[in-house]
This record gives structure tokens, sequence and C-alpha cells, in this order.
């Protein structure tokens, strides 16, 4: 028996599945609104089921639409990826460079301070390539990942959520800094004075918060958190500004270590060791490995050897 639904009907699926509205799904596709209704009501029909509860203007998933969504983008993700298996033309070369689509989760330090270097290699590789960068905390990645809104996430914590795959990605560095002025930056400083101070962390739901968290509690015993900003820049720049102590990313405050306006506590607080944490990459189990994907983590791991 043939199939009774095509692959443009995924993809109007997919695409309504996003953006909860046939005219914007409509849209992104380059096509009618009418279209793309009849392309949702012959696939519902094939499937003799409705995938979507209709709320006013709004097409929610229903039990039935959330079970196929991530088979369904699995399936446009190979279809996608078929193409560059074939030749370009009569010289029998493989389509290593054929475009590709690719969208990323990161969190922000990820984001910001990771990731540009390797979207700059991978723009080298693929001049033609499509990628887009979403950025939020640990949490909201996690929550993109998992609703199919990007193809893979780079999390700075762990995740256990039971519908995503995690792999280590690559090791950071963690770095408690004080600025150069403060009174911890004397050398003589304990444990004990460390947890007294005024400490500027991120929000919680950061991946990186709750690894200081983590790693720090045990020793500190208690954390007195005098701020919380949800941007690692400007917390570093408090910190710089002699408003308490911090622990970010090496990668965050290298350029004011470097300049001597911030210092790091590990070898002037006895007891306190280096901090390493781990950052994970996240895919939704459901879903393939996309050529633009596999490009990417093939790029990055070139570039930390």
């Amino acid at each position: 028996m043939g199939l009774r639904f095509t692959l443009r009907e995924l993809d109007v699926f997919c695409a309504i599945a996003r953006q909860e509205n046939v005219h914007r799904a409509a849209e992104t596709l380059a096509l009618t609104q009418s279209a793309a209704s009849q392309a949702l009501a012959r696939l519902e029909q094939a499937l003799g089921q409705a995938l979507f509860d209709r709320l006013g203007r709004r097409l929610v998933l229903n039990e039935n639409g959330r079970l196929l969504l991530p088979r369904a983008q699995a399936l446009l993700d190979q279809a996608e990826d078929l193409q560059g298996l074939l030749p370009t033309g009569g010289n029998g070369r493989e389509r290593d460079g054929a475009p590709f689509s690719l969208l990323i989760g990161a969190s922000t330090t990820i984001a910001n301070y990771l990731v540009p270097a390797q979207l700059a290699a991978l723009r080298r590789a693929h001049p033609q390539a499509r990628v887009a960068l979403t950025v939020g905390n640990t949490g909201e990645v996690v929550a993109a990942v998992a609703a199919l809104e990007v193809d893979f996430g780079l999390i700075e914590g762990p995740s256990h959520h039971p519908e995503l795959h995690i792999e280590p990605w690559r090791e950071d560095d963690l770095i408690v800094f004080v600025a150069a002025t403060h009174v911890l930056a004397c050398g003589n400083a304990t444990l004990q004075d460390l947890a007294d101070a005024p400490w500027l962390l991120r929000e919680p739901g950061s991946g990186t918060r709750e690894e200081v968290e983590r790693s720090l509690l045990p020793l500190l015993g208690r954390m007195n958190v005098d701020m919380e900003l949800g941007d690692s820049e400007a917390i570093k720049r408090a910190v710089a500004a002699g408003l308490g102590v911090s622990c970010l990313s090496s990668s965050v405050v290298a350029d004011l270590l470097a300049q001597g306006a911030v210092v790091a506590l590990t070898d002037r607080v006895p007891g306190l060791p280096p901090l390493k944490r781990m950052l994970h990459c996240i895919r939704h189990r459901d879903r393939a490995l996309t050529r633009g994907t596999a490009r990417f983590l093939e790029i990055a791991a070139a570039g930390t050897r």
C-alpha cells in the first residue's frame, strides 16, 4: 500500500505546530493560507485523526499531534539530508557543500563566547548554509529542543528531560573572581570570608548558577547572594567595579583577567580548588542527526583538538 500523505503535508504540519497559526505557517513556507489549510486537512484525513485543538485562531497540538511531531520532523530532516547525498551532475561527486539549514539553541555563555568562532568556521566550510541561533538559559534551551524548535542545544547545566539525549560536548573552567582592589584579593582571605562576601550570580534556571552552587555550596556552607543578574557580561563588569564576588566561565572573564581589572581567587584562598564543568549537547531522542548538526559538531570537535 502506498503512502497516504506527502512530505509537503508533513512540512505544513510541522510549520503549523511551530507557529500555532495557519496563516503564519503558510508565510514561512511561501504558501497561500488556503493551500496550507488544505494540506493539513489532507494529512488529518489520511491519518484518520485530528492533530490540533482549535482554540480561537490558535491551533495547539493535541495528543496525536504531539506523538506525530518528532517523527514527522525526523522524516523531513532525512529527506533534506538525502538531497546532500546525490551527485550534483555528471561528475559523480558528492554534494558535500550542498546548502543546509541549521537551528541551534545555546545557553547564554556558550552563545556569546564559544559558539561564534565555530559558526565562523562552519560558514567558511559551507558558505551557503542557513544558520539561526536561539539564545536562552539552560532551562529555555532544554524546552526549545524538547519542542523541536531547534535542531540541537548546547547547555551549561545538566538536563534530565526524558525526551532528550544528552552527551558531553566540551570541558569548561569556572573562575571565582573579584576586583583587583577588593579586600578578598589581598591573599589572606579564608573560605569563611568567601561565604560572607556579597555574591553576584546568574538567575535561577541558569546552568552557570546551578553549577556554581553545586560546586561551592559544599565548600562554603552558604552563599550570601546579594544580586541576581541575567547577563554574564553585566556580572563581570559589576564585580570589576567592586560590588562583590562571582564565579563565571573563564571565557567570560579572560579579558578582565588579562587587563588586571579582576583577579582569580583559586590561588589566593586556601581550600578553594580549581573548578571545572562539562558543557553538554542535547538532541531530541526521536529526531535524526541532521547533516547540518553533524557538520557543526565535527567542526567544533576539530577546533578543540
